[in-house]
């Protein structure tokens, strides 16, 4: 139990760390400034929707009776923000897209190896 509370504080500690890095970066481009109260609010809030979309995401995957949560998952918490859902989406697109033509390559790089080696000793896939 000490080891999860400890965990969350540190968690918490890195969102305010964070939030504090882009409040003052926003400060210093626009001429803003942001009390630490307004700092830990935002920090606090983020914490609490990462949360609840953590949770959000946990029973996606449980619904659809899996132990990972997958792309799908993301972009079905997504729906309700539409400028969020299009970025995933393109993300996942781009992603899915690379990951085929790695696939594309190992293939072909496996196809070429296949064809040296029988090059190389053509009498030992003969029956």
């Amino acid at each position: 139990m000490d080891e999860t509370f400890a965990d969350n504080q540190r968690l918490k500690a890195a969102v305010h760390f964070t939030t504090g890095q882009i409040c003052q970066t926003i400060a210093d481009d626009g001429g803003r400034k942001f009390s630490r109260q307004t700092i830990a609010a935002i920090a606090e809030t983020a914490f609490r929707q990462c949360d609840t979309f953590a949770k959000d995401l946990e029973w996606f995957a449980r619904h659809a009776k899996r132990n990972t949560v997958n792309v799908e998952d993301v972009k079905l918490l997504s729906r309700h923000s539409t400028a969020l859902f299009t970025h995933i989406q393109q993300r996942s697109d781009e992603l899915a897209s690379a990951h085929q033509e790695q696939k594309e390559k190992r293939k072909k790089s496996t196809a070429k190896r296949k064809h040296q080696d029988t090059e190389d000793n053509p009498g030992q896939n003969e029956d």
